[in-house]
Order: structure tokens, then C-alpha cells, then sequence
């Protein structure tokens, strides 16, 4: 069994991102994850990234999942987020980057563009918050 997972979008491309938007998904070589709000979930995305709190990364890593590699991001909080959370800190969080198969490795890229995780996976992501995040069957 093989599920679509849309996480909770807590932001965007920060300034720092190095990003070519002449192709289809856009290719991003340096990530900034800035946050404009957090509902708390662990596991995050803003198109065509997705991002996992350490905690969740180090789940992930220790299921010995596949189609994924684990980068550096920077973070920041923008003025509405300071504003809205005022004292808020955030987890340290990871860049999951995506490149296995869907319906084939444990996380994938659909035709469509969406994450796809196997049923092991669903489980690990399940050990963090995914609370906000949309899941239904590929």
C-alpha cells in the first residue's frame, strides 16, 4: 500500500534560497525555509520541497526507509510569524529531499507532483506530529 501525503505548508522560500524556476517543478539547490506560522507538525513542505524536524528525521533514518536523502536548510521566522508566536522557538529541521520512485521506494514524486510514502513510511512519519498533513491512497 502506497498513500499521497500533503503536509502542512508553514511558509516558504525564504530570501536565502537558491532556487531555477525555468523548469517544471523548480530546482532548488540551497533551501531557506522561512516560517510565517507552525501548527507543530514535524513534517513539512513548501512546492517543491519538504522539510522533517530532527526528531522525525532521525525516525526516518532508523527505519532504513529509501527514495530519500537528508540535507541543511536554514530557517528564519518572518515578522508575521514573530508577531503571531511571539516567543515561539522552533525544533531544529531537516531538508528531505525526494528521489525515489512512487508506488516503488518508501517516499516518491507522483506524476502530479505529490509526495508518496509506503505503508512503512506512513508508519514512521506517524512517530512525529503529521496532525495537519492530508493522507489518502495512491
Amino acid at each position: 500500500m502506497y498513500f499521497y501525503v500533503e503536509p502542512e505548508v508553514s511558509g516558504g522560500f525564504g530570501d536565502n534560497t537558491v532556487v531555477d524556476t525555468s523548469t517544471h517543478p523548480p530546482l532548488v539547490s540551497k533551501l531557506h525555509y522561512q516560517f510565517d506560522g507552525w501548527l507543530g507538525d514535524d513534517l513539512l513542505e513548501t512546492f517543491p520541497c519538504y522539510v522533517v524536524s530532527a526528531l522525525l528525521a532521525k525516525e526516518i533514518e532508523l527505519a532504513g526507509l529509501t527514495g530519500y536523502t537528508l540535507g541543511d536548510l536554514e530557517t528564519s521566522k518572518s515578522e508575521q510569524f514573530k508577531e503571531l508566536y511571539s516567543g515561539k522557538e522552533l525544533p531544529t529541521f531537516y531538508w528531505l529531499k525526494i528521489d525515489g520512485v512512487a508506488g516503488k521506494d518508501d517516499f516518491g514524486i507522483a506524476e502530479d507532483y505529490r509526495l508518496t510514502v509506503s505503508e512503512k513510511a506512513l508508519k514512521t512519519l506517524k512517530k512525529g506530529k503529521i496532525d495537519e498533513a492530508e493522507i489518502e491512497n495512491f
